[in-house]
């Protein structure tokens, strides 16, 4: 009997992991769409390369995490907008951080339309990846225990993947 559950087992497993490694959007529970998304900035990967640091470049463009507590980004509550540091769209208006405790700067929401959500498996479940809708830099995740007083979800960020721009400046253009 055990001997029957064991072949059961392997086959499922078979089965199950006939996936391939093609990138695939989750649109809803019952359909599939197998093509990259098109954002409005595009670059090769070696052009990504030259315009960002090592550590950004690492986070915006391969999903890494920066080490906790390691961005002067997590302590400033000055008024102004967070831009991505790949493209400089911006994503974040400061007046929506909150000192969540966990060592990255938090925000309740994003700027409308500027950062989009998908669905991140890398460490074995399902997470909402935030990315920034313009450029498809990854930004950080999103959890459901942001301020219950205002939205309930906590946009995790990583401070290397915005730029900081005081309120009264100009954004800078959009890095085409």
């Amino acid at each position: 009997m055990i001997k029957y559950i064991g072949i059961a087992a392997i086959a499922f497993a078979t089965i199950s992991c006939g996936n391939t490694t093609e990138n695939v959007a989750l649109n809803s529970a019952s359909e599939r769409v197998q093509q990259e998304k098109k954002y409005p900035i595009h670059k090769t990967d070696t052009e990504w390369k030259q315009l960002l640091e090592a550590q950004a470049y690492n986070v915006l463009r391969q999903a890494g995490t920066e080490r906790p507590n390691t961005s002067p980004l997590n302590k400033q509550y000055a008024a102004g907008t967070l831009i991505c540091a790949a493209c400089f769209a911006p994503v974040y208006e400061n007046e929506h951080k909150f000192d969540s405790g966990t060592g990255w700067p938090s925000y309740d929401r994003s700027i409308e339309g500027q950062v989009e959500r998908d669905v991140d498996y890398k460490i074995g479940y399902a997470r909402t990846e935030l990315k920034c809708n313009t450029c498809g830099s990854h930004l950080g995740h999103e959890f459901n225990d942001g301020p219950r007083k205002t939205t309930g979800k906590r946009h995790c960020i990583n401070g290397v993947a915005l730029d900081f721009v005081s309120k009264g400046t100009d954004l800078p253009a959009l890095r085409n």
